[in-house]
C-alpha cells in the first residue's frame, strides 16, 4: 500500500491547481471560481494491518550515544555458543575488542551443553582469554528416570567444575517441557534434584535458573496478547496450553525450591520471571535472600515503567546482575552494549531497545538513570561475589 503523508497531499494538490490554472489561461477559458482538484480516497487506511503500520514519531527529544559504560561491566547472561564458540572462523580477539570498546570486562556463556559443548566452550573461550570469559554448564536429563537422577548430576557438578565450569544454567525445559516415563511433567521442586541443588551450593556454584517467560505467553495468543507480533511466527514460545502448568504453579514450585536449599545461591533470569509485575518480585526478594536478579533481555519490559524500575533497581541494587541475554544481531554486538548503556545511565525519553534483544512489543523506553554506587554494582560488584574465581584485580574496588 503506497503511503501519502501530508505534506506530499498539500504539494500535490498545490502542483495539481496550478496546472489546471495553466491550462485555463492558456485556453482562455479561467473562470471566476477556483477550481477543486480531486479528492483522494483514504478509507483503505482504516484497514490497514497492523504489521503494515509503522508511525513516526513526532517528538524531538534527547538522544545519547553512550559508547562506553560509565564503569567496567560483567555481562552475566550470554549465550556464545553459536556465533561466537562455533564460529571457528572468527578469532576470539575479534570479539574481545568490541568488548574493549564497550568497556566490557567479561561476558559469561550459559551455553556449556553435555555432548561436548562445555569443552568446546572452555577450548575456545577461557583457555585464550580466561579473564575475560566464564562458562556454565548444563543438566544432562537423559537419565531423568533414574532414582538416582539427582545424585549424578551432583557428580556432574563437581566434574564439570574440575574442567572449568563456574555456575549451572537451567531453562525453561525443567517445568514445561521435560515429561517423566508417567507422562507428567518435571517439576521444579522435584526431590529427585534435591542433591544436585545441595551441591552447588557445596561448591560455591550459583544458579542461574529461567523457568517461566513473559506474561504473555502464558495467555491466549489472539488480538489482546500484547505480544503478538513478537510470538506470531513463534507460536512455540506460547505456553497457555491445559497440559502445561500455569505461570502462577511453576513460581511457586521455583520458590519452594529455593527455600528448601537456603545454601544455594539462584538467579533469577529475566528479573526472575517477572519484569511485568515489579512490586511481587521484590516480595520474592524480601523473602528468599539467596535469590538474586539478572536483567538480561528486560530492559524493554522495565523501561515502559521507568519511575517503578529505577526506585526497583535501586532499593535492591545488591541482588541484581547485568545481562544482556545477547541479540540478533550478535550476542558480542557493539548497538546492543550502547543501547544498554543508554537505558542505564541516562534519563532519555521515547527510544527503541529492540536492537538491544529482539523486537518485544509496541512500545518505547525511557532511561533510568542509575546512581553511580547502584551502577557499580550491578554492572560488576554483585557478580564478583556470587561468581566462584573472577580475578578481582581487573575491577575497582
Amino acid at each position: 500500500m503506497n503511503r501519502i503523508s501530508r505534506r506530499d497531499l498539500i504539494r500535490q494538490t498545490a502542483a495539481g491547481s496550478a496546472a489546471l490554472s495553466l491550462a485555463g489561461l492558456k485556453a482562455g477559458t479561467l473562470s471566476a471560481s477556483p477550481s477543486t482538484p480531486e479528492e483522494k480516497d483514504y478509507s483503505a487506511l482504516k484497514n490497514i494491518r497492523l504489521i503494515d503500520y509503522h508511525p513516526t514519531p513526532m517528538l524531538t527529544v534527547r538522544e545519547t550515544d553512550i559508547k562506553r559504560a560509565k564503569f567496567p561491566v560483567i555481562d552475566a547472561h550470554n549465550h556464545l555458543r553459536r556465533d561466537v564458540v562455533n564460529d571457528t572462523d572468527t578469532d576470539i580477539s575479534h570479539w574481545v575488542k568490541i568488548m574493549d570498546d564497550c568497556n566490557v570486562q567479561m561476558v559469561i556463556d550459559l551455553d556449556g551443553y553435555p555432548g561436548g559443548q562445555l569443552e568446546r566452550s572452555l577450548e575456545r573461550l577461557k583457555k585464550t582469554y580466561p579473564d575475560r570469559f566464564l562458562v556454565y554448564t548444563r543438566v544432562d536429563w537423559t537419565n531423568v528416570n533414574d532414582s538416582d537422577f539427582g545424585e549424578q548430576m551432583a557428580r556432574k557438578m563437581e566434574q564439570d567444575m574440575d574442567k572449568g565450569a563456574q555456575a549451572l544454567k537451567i531453562r525453561k525445559e525443567l517445568g514445561l517441557e521435560i515429561q517423566l516415563e508417567e507422562g507428567s511433567f518435571l517439576k521444579v521442586d522435584d526431590p529427585r534434584l534435591d542433591a544436585m541443588w545441595d551441591k552447588c551450593g557445596e561448591l560455591g556454584m550459583p544458579v542461574t535458573i529461567h523457568v517461566a517467560d513473559p506474561l504473555a505467553f502464558f495467555t491466549p495468543l489472539d488480538e489482546k496478547n500484547e505480544r503478538l507480533e513478537e510470538v506470531i511466527d513463534h507460536p512455540d514460545w506460547m505456553w497457555n496450553q491445559p497440559e502445561l502448568y500455569g505461570i502462577d504453579e511453576i513460581m511457586e514450585q521455583r520458590n519452594r525450591m529455593i527455600a528448601k536449599h537456603p545454601n544455594t545461591n539462584f538467579i533469577g533470569a529475566h528479573i526472575g520471571g517477572m519484569s511485568e509485575n515489579l512490586a511481587l518480585a521484590a516480595e520474592w526478594l524480601d523473602k528468599y535472600p539467596n535469590l538474586y536478579y539478572d536483567t538480561s533481555a528486560r530492559i524493554h519490559e522495565m523501561g515502559r515503567q521507568p519511575f517503578t524500575a529505577r526506585d526497583f533497581l535501586i532499593k535492591y541494587a545488591d541482588r541484581i546482575v547485568f545481562g544482556t541475554d545477547g541479540c540478533e544481531d550478535g550476542h558480542i554486538n557493539a548497538n546492543m552494549f550502547h543501547l544498554n548503556w543508554r537505558w542505564y545511565e541516562t534519563n532519555d525519553e521515547y527510544f527503541d531497545v529492540a536492537k538491544a534483544h529482539h523486537y518485544q512489543g509496541r512500545w518505547m523506553v525511557y532511561g533510568v538513570s542509575l546512581p553511580d554506587d547502584v551502577l557499580k554494582k550491578i554492572y560488576y560488584k554483585n557478580a564478583l561475589e556470587l561468581y566462584p574465581g573472577i580475578d578481582k584485580s581487573a575491577f575497582p574496588a
